[in-house]
């Protein structure tokens, strides 16, 4: 059973590379759940609206994930709730979170189960996110689903690792996003979960994270606050991975990263 995850989308480019090349990647691997992480796809680079995710879905996204940025844009409110399929973090605090930190689906009689979480170290406050993926892990296996994909959006390599082995052999992949920034790690751990650090960015490349870089520089150089705006020209990069999971045993068979960009050209188009 093949996972294809694409790391955050920014900006409009991020929204126009999916609809180019998502197409091509479904027909190359093939797989039967698609994952997108689209929690920076406004042009503030700052949450998602009703239309941008329905842009991702029509572009072949099955699943969209979120992070830090999921409440950042105010209309996510008025359609979260029915919208079964747009996850966010599933840690996040309060008795009342609108929306779904995890998706079933049923995969040609596979039950496949899809989790968003989020880190705490240099993030904001939220709930303790091993705690709250062991009770969801264990409500999972209980109803006898071993195919489980989780998107941890988190900021640092140790808490990314710390969680993979945290749950080894009990999920299926763990995928980081978050710093845009694609990592070179794909491995199987010990108990056959797959593991990338992060999948990287999806938009604009010559930023600093799909910023313009003039005002990231000037916040470095003075310490005090400055805009930033998602850069809008420039050669754009894609970025994510394909996971292989055996549907019998949950575990992980191959991880390889993907990477499109000026310097890796897709040999599909």
């Amino acid at each position: 059973m093949q996972f294809l995850f694409l790391g955050d989308v920014v900006g409009e480019m991020g929204i126009q590379l999916v609809e180019q090349y998502l197409p091509e990647l479904k027909k190359e691997f093939k797989p039967q759940v698609t994952i997108v992480n689209g929690e920076n796809t406004t042009k503030s680079g700052r949450g998602i609206t009703q239309k941008l995710f329905k842009d991702l879905m029509k572009a072949g996204a099955g699943v969209v994930t979120l992070g830090n940025h999921a409440w950042n844009n105010q209309e996510i409110f008025t359609f979260i709730n029915q919208t079964p399929n747009l996850l966010r973090p599933l840690n996040y605090p309060g008795t009342k979170v609108p929306g779904h930190g995890y998706a079933t689906l049923n995969i040609n009689g596979t039950q496949v189960a899809v989790i968003n979480l989020q880190g705490r170290v240099f993030m904001e406050t939220t709930d303790d996110p091993f705690a709250a993926i062991d009770r969801l892990v264990n409500q999972l296996h209980a109803k006898g689903i071993k195919v489980i994909f989780v998107d941890f959006h988190a900021e640092t390599t140790s808490e990314k690792k710390a969680m993979a082995l945290f749950l080894d052999g009990r999920v299926s992949a763990v995928v980081g996003t978050h710093t845009h920034v694609q990592t070179n790690d794909p491995q199987i751990l010990t108990n056959g979960t797959a593991f990338l650090t992060d999948a990287g960015m999806t938009g604009p490349a010559t930023g600093v994270i799909g910023m313009e870089y003039q005002p990231v520089i000037q916040k470095f150089l003075t310490a005090r606050p400055n805009r930033f705006a998602v850069q809008t020209t420039g050669p754009g990069i894609l970025s994510g991975c394909v996971v292989n999971i055996n549907p019998q045993t949950g575990h992980a068979k191959k991880v390889q990263t993907i990477l499109i960009d000026h310097d890796h050209p897709y040999h599909n188009v």
